[in-house]
């Protein structure tokens, strides 16, 4: 897996660890100053063996490109901070597909619902349902009829009455 930072970052990394093993480092104390495998290191002298610096040069990341810049990501993300009433929709709830359609409004760009659930996912978000609330609700109304009517009949447990046993099996 490839570490976090720019390919620059990564070539200076990798350049910095040749440097330290032939500076008489082991290749157990790069890895770990640098906190990667020893593996790598080992890989990276390699490299630097074979081709010299373009032997360290960052590899492009394979796959897809994203569809959305970072900047655009992060007001993205911003928008799950607001109400979505905000933005014209009807309810006070943010699902994939409102996002999806706020997206496609703002910058054009068409993505898939699950592709956004995922991508929310890994952005720290869990998919959560809102706890129904009748809009009729009247919690003083339900408080009232709690102290009322509940306690009047609601069974109380007689303190005079005595606990029966039956004697059906033996020994008792």
């Amino acid at each position: 897996m490839r570490s976090e930072g720019s390919s620059a970052e990564l070539q200076r990394r990798r350049v910095l660890a040749v440097r330290r093993v032939s500076d008489g480092y082991s290749i157990r104390e790069v890895a770990e100053f640098l906190e990667v495998d020893a593996r790598s290191v080992r890989r990276w002298c390699e490299a630097y063996r074979v081709a010299g610096v373009d032997g360290l040069t960052a590899k492009p990341v394979p796959g897809r490109p994203p569809k959305l810049s970072r900047a655009q990501e992060k007001v993205a993300l911003r928008w799950l901070g607001d109400s979505p009433t905000e933005y014209g929709f009807d309810t006070e709830l943010w699902t994939a597909a409102r996002l999806v359609e706020l997206i496609r409004e703002e910058w054009g760009v068409e993505l898939n619902p699950r592709h956004v659930c995922r991508w929310l996912t890994a952005r720290g978000y869990s998919p959560q349902k809102p706890q129904r609330v009748p809009r009729e609700r009247n919690a003083e109304a339900i408080a009232a009829w709690l102290d009322r009517e509940w306690t009047r009949i609601k069974k109380r447990r007689r303190a005079s009455v005595a606990t029966s046993f039956s004697s059906t099996r033996a020994g008792f």
